[in-house]
């Protein structure tokens, strides 16, 4: 299937790959305000938020990981669609995994429903990409673990979750883990 995400047509596969959403290209216009040279994408799914950055900022270069093959396959896919392959760099691995260091921002959408929460707007979505172990915070608490050691000391750390966009610099990850585990947040 064929998609429209900001402002570029992607394919994607349903119930392969994680639709993108329309909310999403707000994490992509907060990220291209920072205007980043070296950027990581994780769990990029169809690739839609690497090949965005990449598009709109003619200076970034983007790595893309994701853990899923077929992820990675789609990817790829949209990454040659929009000739983009000298700066976007698509790996099968898992969060920051291979990606060079010193990044001016890692930029994510990860699953975060706990795998107890049934949502019925997601199940033509694969669930790997919904649903996250315990109480859905499991892959955020080893995504800031690895920005700690991959962002450079001015970069920042943004993310999509429960509709909000999140950021941190790298002194202030420890805050933000703070902020995502207290009871009110998650209540919100």
């Amino acid at each position: 299937m064929e998609t429209t995400f900001y402002g570029l047509p992607l394919v994607y596969e349903p119930g392969r790959v994680f639709a993108p959403r329309r909310t999403t290209e707000l994490l992509v216009a907060e990220t291209l305000e920072l205007d980043p040279h070296r950027v990581a994408d994780v769990g990029t799914g169809s690739g839609a938020i690497a090949v965005a950055i990449a598009a709109h900022a003619p200076n970034a270069e983007v790595w893309a990981t994701d853990v899923c093959g077929e992820a990675v396959r789609v990817a790829c896919a949209n990454v040659e669609r929009h000739a983009l392959g000298e700066r976007v760099h698509v790996l099968q691995a898992d969060l920051l995994d291979g990606v060079p260091t010193a990044l001016d921002v890692v930029v994510a959408n990860l699953p975060y429903l706990p795998d107890s929460e049934h949502v019925p707007e997601y199940d033509e979505e694969p669930a790997a990409a919904v649903y996250a172990p315990g109480d859905g915070l499991t892959h955020y608490r080893r995504l800031l673990a690895a920005a700690k050691m991959s962002l450079r000391p001015e970069g920042r750390l943004m993310f999509q979750y429960r509709g909000h966009v999140l950021e941190a610099g790298r002194g202030e990850l420890s805050a933000l883990q703070q902020r995502l585990e207290s009871p009110a947040w998650v209540a919100s």
